[in-house]
């Protein structure tokens, strides 16, 4: 190892001179050893000064200069912005389609649909006239703005999370899919419209502590007839109740002899239980599968 300091004498007189660096410090006087020492410290602390100036210079050039703006956001900045606002979040002529839950339910497909078409009813024009290609990216623009980033993968087998739906899950004597199903629960025909697979199945396997379907009721008539069913709507003087059918039966409350509530039926809370990962995937990939099976008219290419 070097010996810095020739004698203790010169490493007093060093620490000496050091301490009074604030008031006139004289290199000359200072032990060679150290000198150099110092010498490297300084020059390392200009080369890492120096360095960093340039790091910095950088990536402010870098976070400075420009960005090319994407297809979809040039045609959503000239057609869309002066209506919706450039951040999509409305204005005094357009409602919020940024954050607005509705809008974000749609899908693309129905999204297009409304870009094509327009919304005459609220005074929204029809692009259809720009192309289908530019409808698809202003749509693709808007999910960005909504915070999605274009469609995710859905993992799972629609056709087994049907069987599923159908059978070991038991969805289908609760819930209605197109014309399949029980009126009980909340149809779930365009449930998953816009909605991210991880909320689906936080849906399925985690359900609100409000989620409880329709209020059941067992009426008896005074002639003797009984509907079992859900009831949809209730005042002091009648009661409609849907059969599981799905036939609607208007009872004036003169011509019942009783009618018996019955209890809520709430979602099942154990179907991370009943059913494994794959399963749950299954599931989810069906109730998302019903977006894309849509009869949509087409007169031509710039027809979304």
């Amino acid at each position: 190892m070097p010996t810095f300091f020739n004698s203790h004498r010169d490493f007093s007189r060093g620490r000496q001179r050091l301490s009074s660096f604030g008031s006139g410090f004289d290199w000359r006087v200072m032990p060679s050893s150290i000198a150099t020492i110092c010498g490297y410290a300084v020059y390392f602390v200009l080369a890492a000064a120096g360095m960093g100036a340039h790091t910095q210079d950088k990536q402010t050039r870098y976070q400075t200069s420009p960005r090319t703006p994407s297809a979809g956001q040039r045609t959503f900045t000239t057609r869309c912005a002066g209506c919706h606002g450039l951040d999509g979040r409305g204005g005094e002529r357009a409602p919020n389609i940024a954050s607005n839950p509705q809008v974000k339910r749609l899908s693309d497909l129905q999204l297009q649909r409304v870009v094509a078409n327009g919304r005459p009813d609220f005074g929204m024009p029809a692009f259809r006239l720009i192309g289908a290609s530019q409808v698809k990216q202003v749509v693709e623009y808007l999910r960005t703005l909504q915070g999605g980033g274009g469609s995710a993968t859905i993992p799972g087998d629609p056709k087994k999370g049907r069987l599923l739906f159908v059978a070991k899950a038991g969805c289908s004597s609760c819930h209605r899919v197109r014309d399949e199903g029980s009126f009980v629960g909340p149809d779930l025909s365009n449930y998953a419209n816009g909605l991210p697979p991880r909320e689906i199945r936080r849906a399925i396997t985690n359900p609100d502590a409000g989620s409880a379907h329709s209020q059941l009721a067992l009426a008896r008539t005074r002639t003797g007839e009984t509907f079992t069913g859900v009831i949809r709507n209730e005042d002091n003087f009648s009661l409609q109740i849907q059969t599981t059918d799905g036939t609607f039966h208007f009872l004036t409350k003169t011509d019942l002899e009783s009618v018996k509530y019955q209890p809520q039926a709430s979602m099942p809370t154990d179907y991370g239980e009943r059913l494994n990962s794959q399963e749950l995937d299954d599931l989810v990939s069906y109730l998302h599968s019903l977006n894309s099976v849509e009869d949509v008219p087409s007169t031509g290419e710039d027809q979304p």
